[in-house]
């Protein structure tokens, strides 16, 4: 599947992310924690923000000014429909060029849909738009190697992929971030989620 293809996928169920039925706390405390490896003011950018806006409400909360980006035109409209003062963005952040620099990003559940051969350059892309000791928080697929798989999501055909823990790690440190939390946060799941800082060379 294609980014495309993704986005037209959730356009069909964006409607779970809306409704009573999805667990708003979903991420919540992950983000709390990210927000204590920096303080002030600042701009932060949701990646794959879709309909929900909780994580923009919290980052809200803690000052910070939040844009959204999204390729889905469902998942748009719903955010749009949460909070029409925000800026959003309709976009593949693939192919995406940031217009500006962030001091937080946040990437929940989103670039592991990013094909796999784009994975390790979107993840450096992402720590390429951090100010200084700017936080990236995002999710990943808890396993050793590279792989990829389309399975059923609410009835839907969804493409996952991962480059594998070792890799991720490796993309961090050519791209100058550090790695300041790991955790399987839903073992026995393989699902990761990796709080990253850019850091300066002195």
């Amino acid at each position: 599947m294609n980014p495309e293809d993704v986005a037209g996928s959730y356009d069909r169920i964006a409607s779970h992310w809306d409704g009573p039925q999805f667990n708003r706390e979903n991420g919540i405390a992950q983000h709390e924690r990210a927000l204590r490896f920096r303080t002030g003011p600042g701009i932060a950018l949701d990646v794959g923000c879709g309909g929900s806006g909780r994580f923009i409400e919290l980052l809200r909360r803690r000052g910070l000014e939040v844009e959204g980006l999204d390729l889905s035109d469902e998942m748009l409209r719903l955010a749009k429909r949460r909070h029409p003062d925000v800026q959003f963005y309709h976009a593949d952040i693939c192919t995406w060029g940031f217009p500006r620099k962030y001091d937080f990003i946040s990437a929940w559940d989103s670039i592991w849909h990013v094909p796999l051969s784009q994975q390790r350059l979107v993840i450096q892309k992402l720590c390429a738009a951090l100010k200084p000791s700017g936080v990236l928080i995002f999710t990943t697929g808890g396993v050793e190697s590279a792989g990829e798989k389309t399975n059923p999501c609410l009835g839907q055909p969804m493409y996952h992929a991962a480059i594998g823990i070792p890799a991720v790690l490796d993309a961090l440190h050519d791209a100058k971030c550090a790695c300041r939390h790991l955790e399987y946060d839903q073992y026995p799941e393989l699902h990761v989620y990796i709080i990253a800082q850019r850091v300066e060379s002195k």
